[in-house]
């Protein structure tokens, strides 16, 4: 009875080896990235602060804050077809000697045919459709030599059932951005956009491993 105790205990902590455990999000710091002293020459003007007299002052300083317009649409599909066939055939004929058929009973025999058919049809559907709407404030980190504009933010939802992560991160132009600070998503370069939650209603949407297996290339059915 203890040999079997072990084999099971043995057996259970494999199996709890393998499970996965979800990934915590990784926060992003909610401080921004401490712009650079520039040194000054003790005049009342400092370059790259400069005032702009005749607009509206837009975010464009390592610290400012901008609000991405969410508007992501995509949709693709794909459709693929093959067909192939091949047939052979090959027919040996009853040998001769000493010019009459070779018969056993009167039948001729050591002759062959051999006929192969091969026909193969294949046909593959996919599509795919996904949206992402709303809004999001994100922080000018970094201002690089061309004046392109590193921008980094992160939204966190604390709900009842568990968390909804809001990231993103590209760069943006200085003048894609609008007077009231805004900028559409669609105008964010590089952009990476990450959308993912933790807790009990994301745990329920996940397969376990065993199912992962099942569904993955390694099962041969």
């Amino acid at each position: 009875m203890q040999p079997v105790i072990l084999v099971a205990a043995l057996a259970l902590a494999v199996l709890a080896g393998c499970a996965s455990s979800p990934n915590p999000a990784e926060g992003l710091p909610a401080v921004p990235q401490i712009a650079p002293v520039q040194p000054t020459a003790g005049a009342i003007y400092a370059p790259g602060r400069g005032l702009a007299l005749f607009n509206d002052r837009r975010a464009g300083q390592v610290g400012d804050v901008i609000t991405v317009i969410l508007s992501e649409q995509t949709n693709a599909q794909k459709q693929a077809s093959a067909s192939t066939g091949k047939s052979t055939g090959i027919d040996i004929g009853a040998p001769s000697l000493f010019g009459g058929a070779v018969t056993a009973n009167g039948l001729e025999f050591l002759g062959a045919s051999v006929d192969a058919n091969r026909d193969f049809s294949g046909t593959g559907n996919a599509s795919q459709s996904n949206s992402l709407s709303g809004s999001l404030s994100v922080v000018v980190t970094e201002q690089l030599p061309n004046g392109l504009l590193v921008i980094i933010g992160e939204k966190r939802l604390r709900l009842n059932q568990g968390d909804e992560i809001l990231k993103i991160s590209g760069l943006v132009r200085p003048e894609d951005i609008q007077p009231d600070n805004t900028i559409a998503s669609t105008r964010v370069a590089n952009a990476s956009i990450s959308y993912s939650g933790r807790g009990a209603l994301a745990d329920a949407n996940a397969k376990g491993w065993l199912a992962r297996f099942f569904d993955s290339a390694w099962w041969p059915l």
